[in-house]
């Protein structure tokens, strides 16, 4: 079907019409997931509520702004991808599907998350990348499972303390922001592996040399005087991220800092949960 008649059978809110934006979707997939991407959707259809055995559910690429109540009976959803949407505002209905493991909610026009956030115990990615938020709302630090956060791309100036609560948190994506400082509260999370904090107003970087579990650290595209120090076996993306980050030896050899390990860069593609 083009793309043209399905955005004008969009506007049309009759189940016919309906039904053949679906294309004839009637029954449970043998694989538990549906994939509804690209549809010009304003609405999702009310029939894929009774899908009460679903697993992965992705309506990216839509215009959709709400969600009906009847998704609450999606109990098994443990991936929602709600990406490259209109929502301005999460809907919290979403916040009733508590097996959701990944949460994907970037590209849309969110100014800040629920306190019912925290019902999601279960969610271990969340990406909000691609937003208007100008804080990191606290409710996602009481998220104590998650292990990835997508939050570059919006106007973050700093991180709120309470960050660092998030002890199962091992990678952290920040560029495109407005961080003027490397976030402090980073410096007490020892189990980071991978820090992204490219694209940024970062002037100056403190040492990362103490945090253990750091594999990798981007910082490049930031008006920074000084490569981050950091633990031998690290790897570096920015300037002079070849270079030692410590002075010179009196007989002028420099440390050198092993780069065997291939960048951990973002996944192209949506993750599904471990």
């Amino acid at each position: 079907m083009g793309n043209s008649l399905k955005a004008i059978l969009a506007f049309v809110p009759s189940n016919k019409c309906q039904k053949y934006l679906l294309e004839d979707l009637e029954e449970m997939p043998v694989d538990k997931m549906v994939d509804l991407s690209g549809r010009q959707m304003r609405r999702l259809p009310v029939h894929i509520c009774s899908f009460r055995e679903l697993v992965k559910l992705y309506l990216s690429d839509n215009n959709l702004t709400h969600l009906p109540p009847e998704l609450e009976q999606l109990q098994n959803l443990q991936i929602l991808a709600l990406d490259f949407n209109n929502f301005k505002a999460l809907p919290l209905v979403v916040c009733t599907l508590k097996q959701l493991c990944i949460l994907y909610l970037g590209n849309n026009k969110l100014c800040s998350l629920p306190l019912e956030l925290r019902l999601l115990q279960n969610l271990k990615t969340l990406w909000i990348e691609s937003n208007c938020l100008q804080y990191l709302p606290e409710v996602v630090c009481e998220l104590s499972l998650l292990k990835t956060l997508h939050a570059g791309s919006n106007a973050l100036r700093t991180l709120p303390p309470q960050l660092q609560c998030l002890q199962e948190l091992r990678t952290i994506w920040l560029s495109g922001n407005l961080l003027s400082e490397f976030p402090p509260v980073l410096l007490d999370m020892p189990f980071l592996e991978v820090i992204d904090v490219d694209r940024n107003s970062i002037r100056f970087f403190p040492s990362l040399a103490h945090l253990p579990g750091l594999k990798l650290v981007i910082y490049d595209h930031n008006p920074c005087r000084n490569a981050p120090k950091v633990a031998k076996g690290v790897r570096r993306v920015g300037r002079w991220s070849e270079e030692t980050p410590e002075p010179r030896k009196r007989s002028g050899a420099v440390i050198e800092i092993t780069l065997d390990e291939k960048p951990l860069l973002p996944p192209a593609t949506k993750t599904e949960p471990e």
